[in-house]
């Protein structure tokens, strides 16, 4: 991760930036776009979209950028680019299809709209950074589309998963053996909805559908869903162990929660704690047989094993984001993305009783929190992805806390992410009929 400021610094003094387009000017949207233009020279931000125009040239007016140009084009893209003029458009497909963009930063927070930016992005040959709830539903199959592109897609640094990522390359590259990947969750109540995060939102000028995600454990499950994808981990039940933890989080170490050789027969899992210190951090719980290893890590104070804890502090976010797309770009190195068949889904489960005829609100609202759960069970058991939940309406009565069936709901026409998932489902999980029929 660090040669790439060397990197960037070359692309400096050629001239060369990184051209990038984002993809929604929202809390972290507009926070990146401001932290490029103001600290990262070597990448440059091309273009924002944002359905609303006043929100994409806010992205820039922040920075201190009043002279942008709106847009309707692939063209006028292309020419702005070439006279260094940043746009604004409210049209993503211009961004993504424009020469001149190296890649598409895709922070929305949406599957639906996201699986047609990812779409345009790839067939145009862009690398393409993705938010971890578009991810964990589709990554897969974005993954084998970009493959065959010859483009990275990957999550970013800075988040949960590309951050746990970063770690369990870093055990691994020294020869241990990790078991668990984790994360650090300081509130989880399934039931929170946009009415009760209100307050929270306003404080920290967030979007209160944004802030239910997190607290009603929806969140944490895709970041975890896509760390699992990205190293092959299980859940070791659905929704996760999730146990509390008030202690520092090196002490999982010795303590009665995770068993060493209990994770290695499920072979290793991804999970959380709620309470631990440092918060909010990630963590990851690793091993080895090696006695002369062993002995040097617990000179390192490391402890005597059998578990050793390696964890970071804090995960950056936005500040973090650069160095995904610098990666990306320079090195096609994925910091977060599947390896393979999906692993671990998220599934929707009722928040509230639910009755026909009422439509899911999707992820962050008051109708559906998400779950993970092992992708096998996922497609045997017909269980509907909280990816795809908004839109869908009830047709039979769902009780609270009961996981939502395909063949619970109606899904909504002509939908991308619709076709993808079918596409993933098909070429990465089995036979489409035997599919059908389980759902």
């Amino acid at each position: 991760m660090i040669i790439v400021d060397r990197l960037l610094e070359d692309r400096v003094r050629t001239q060369r930036p990184i051209q990038v387009a984002l993809i929604g000017a929202g809390f972290l949207g507009k926070g990146l776009a401001y932290h490029l233009l103001k600290y990262v020279p070597g990448i440059r931000v091309a273009g924002v979209f944002s359905r609303n125009l006043d929100n994409a040239a806010a992205a820039y007016l922040q920075a201190g950028i009043r002279d942008v140009t709106e847009a309707r084009s692939t063209g006028e893209v292309r020419d702005a680019i070439r006279r260094s003029r940043p746009v604004i458009t409210t049209d993503a497909s211009v961004l993504c299809s424009a020469d001149g963009i190296d890649a598409v930063v895709e922070m929305t927070g949406s599957v639906s709209f996201g699986a047609e930016v990812a779409m345009l992005a790839i067939q145009n040959r862009k690398h393409l950074l993705l938010n971890a709830e578009l991810d964990a539903t589709l990554g897969p199959a974005l993954k084998k589309r970009a493959d065959e592109a010859g483009v990275t897609v990957t999550t970013l640094d800075g988040d949960q998963p590309g951050t746990e990522l970063n770690l369990y390359r870093f055990v691994k590259g020294m020869g241990l053996e990790p078991l668990l990947c984790g994360n650090i969750k300081a509130l989880l109540d399934p039931y929170r909805t946009p009415l009760t995060q209100r307050g929270f939102a306003e404080r920290w000028k967030q979007n209160p559908v944004q802030c239910t995600s997190f607290a009603d454990g929806s969140k944490i499950s895709f970041e975890q869903a896509v760390v699992a994808n990205a190293t092959g981990m299980q859940v070791a039940r659905r929704g996760m162990l999730g146990p509390r933890h008030d202690g520092h989080v090196s002490e999982l170490t010795n303590s009665v929660l995770f068993d060493r050789d209990e994770l290695r027969e499920m072979g290793g899992i991804v999970d959380y704690v709620i309470g631990s210190q440092p918060s909010p951090g990630v963590f990851v719980l690793a091993t080895t047989d090696d006695a002369m290893e062993r002995h040097y890590l617990d000179m390192y104070k490391m402890g005597p094993g059998p578990l050793y804890c390696f964890y970071a502090p804090y995960h950056l976010c936005h500040l973090e984001a650069p160095f995904s797309i610098a990666r990306a770009v320079l090195l096609h190195d994925a910091t977060a993305a599947p390896v393979g068949r999906p692993v671990v889904d998220v599934v929707a489960v009722a928040k509230k009783d639910l009755a026909p005829g009422m439509v899911l609100d999707g992820i962050g609202g008051f109708t559906a929190y998400g779950q993970c759960e092992n992708a096998p069970v996922v497609h045997n058991d017909g269980l509907l992805p909280l990816g795809l939940a908004e839109g869908c309406e009830v047709i039979r009565p769902i009780a609270r806390d009961q996981t939502i069936r395909y063949a619970d709901v109606r899904q909504p026409s002509a939908r991308w992410c619709d076709m993808l998932r079918a596409e993933q489902d098909r070429e990465l999980i089995g036979d489409p009929e035997e599919l059908a029929a389980a759902r």
